[in-house]
């Protein structure tokens, strides 16, 4: 597909007319959601895409084999690379560790990566078990939201090929400054590319791209998706990334990393309605951040909306154009400080272990199990679950203790949830 098929969705109707001259205007995020990729089936006329389940295609038709191509894994396609402000390719896996797999094989024998330190467990453990036994890939990790200018130039060689930023960082929410890492990898010798996991905030929150990165990731499971019923992931890149999109769409096809014909459809569905969630998630978890911060049983809360956040400025100038309008009318109508950014946060709860238990079993809203981006409340220990397979003394150093308990905030009534962590934080403090 080409990038002119996957702009924004606008029609002639709905041109701006000035002094006499017609101008195109691009929709809004939510419109392209609804409309792009999903265009009226010009022989039914059915406003949403049909399920294609074959597996194979009449020649010159189109398609050939659903491995490398199927209708509606197109559709979704076009709809991300719309989502993802300057994004003009899409390509759908069939799970976001597959993506990352992929991602990893293309840069073929004996690279080297720096990352941030505080990574996705699973991402920490393809890149140093799998990659660095099969392909002899090197992976630094360096706290790239703390570390100087110096450290971490002095971390890229001759053969660092990319650049891994999580922002929010799993679970700890670190505050990654993209433009200026960007700009840090742009000065290195060896060029390496910029991607960023934009899992956490979603298309919504943030645009990567925009920000100078080379390629946007996503696990669709979460966020887009958003009703814990699909396992899938994403990249999305610039129309300056065409020959790189052509890579990465050879070996998705012929290492068979691929979603189904079903699970595209279940994304796609999911995306229309991607903005309404995300404004009810991160209202949600702003309130529920609130409540934590005020609460005696609470050691610390991260969630940068708060305005109390060290890096709440970042969080605010790494706003999508999209998101800060909504923040900003958010903020016109409530005067007490912050603003939604996202739906995830993670807390220390005063003790260890022992009370984080109780606090995860005490909960009736919040569901003690792993993943996110639902629209369903769940809460999780890292330290046992999700970075579990992160060794002690590197968890120990990130900050991931026995206490530390991540939230996904759900978009129930926002009562509901206040009042069932705040019960919850009584029972597991206080034991009773």
């Amino acid at each position: 597909m080409s990038p002119a098929a996957l702009k924004g969705f606008s029609t002639a109707s709905e041109n701006a007319h000035t002094n006499g001259a017609t101008k195109a205007r691009t929709d809004g995020f939510g419109t392209r959601a609804i409309h792009v990729g999903s265009e009226p089936d010009p022989e039914t006329g059915a406003v949403i895409p049909s399920i294609s389940l074959s597996t194979t295609y009449k020649q010159n038709g189109g398609f050939e084999y659903s491995r490398s191509g199927n209708p509606n894994r197109n559709a979704l396609e076009t709809t991300l690379a719309s989502l993802e402000s300057g994004g003009a390719y899409g390509l759908a896996f069939a799970s976001g560790s597959s993506t990352t797999a992929t991602v990893l094989q293309s840069l073929g024998p004996n690279a080297h990566i720096v990352s941030v330190n505080d990574v996705y467990g699973g991402t920490f453990r393809y890149m140093t078990r799998v990659a660095a036994e099969n392909q002899g890939i090197e992976t630094t990790f360096v706290d790239l939201e703390n570390a100087d200018d110096e450290t971490i130039a002095a971390a890229f060689r001759p053969n660092t090929k990319l650049v891994w930023i999580e922002s929010p960082t799993n679970p700890t929410l670190r505050l990654i400054d993209i433009p200026h890492i960007v700009s840090l990898a742009r000065e290195a010798s060896s060029s390496p590319l910029v991607l960023v996991d934009n899992t956490f905030l979603s298309p919504f929150y943030s645009s990567p791209l925009l920000q100078g990165a080379d390629i946007v990731m996503h696990s669709l499971t979460k966020y887009v998706n958003g009703h814990s019923d699909v396992v899938m992931g994403a990249l999305i890149l610039p129309s300056h990334h065409a020959a790189l999109t052509e890579k990465l769409r050879f070996l998705q096809n012929a290492i068979g990393a691929v979603p189904s014909a079903y699970d595209c459809w279940l994304a796609q569905r999911g995306a229309k309605t991607l903005h309404l969630r995300m404004k009810a998630h991160g209202t949600n978890a702003l309130a529920v951040a609130r409540a934590l911060e005020r609460s005696p049983y609470v050691e610390d809360v991260i969630y940068p909306g708060l305005a109390s956040h060290p890096r709440n400025d970042l969080a605010y100038r790494s706003l999508s154009p999209h998101a800060r309008k909504f923040v900003d009318d958010y903020a016109e109508r409530n005067a007490d400080g912050g603003f939604p950014y996202g739906g995830m946060i993670s807390f220390r709860i005063r003790g260890g272990a022992e009370e984080a238990d109780r606090f995860l079993t005490a909960t009736r809203l919040f569901t003690l199990a792993e993943s996110l981006g639902g629209v369903e409340s769940l809460a999780e220990l890292p330290a046992q679950m999700t970075h579990g397979s992160i060794p002690p003394a590197e968890r120990a150093h990130l900050g991931i203790g026995d206490n530390l308990i991540r939230l996904s905030v759900g978009v129930e009534e926002t009562e509901d949830l206040i009042a069932d962590v705040e019960q919850a934080l009584r029972v597991g403090v206080e034991g009773l």
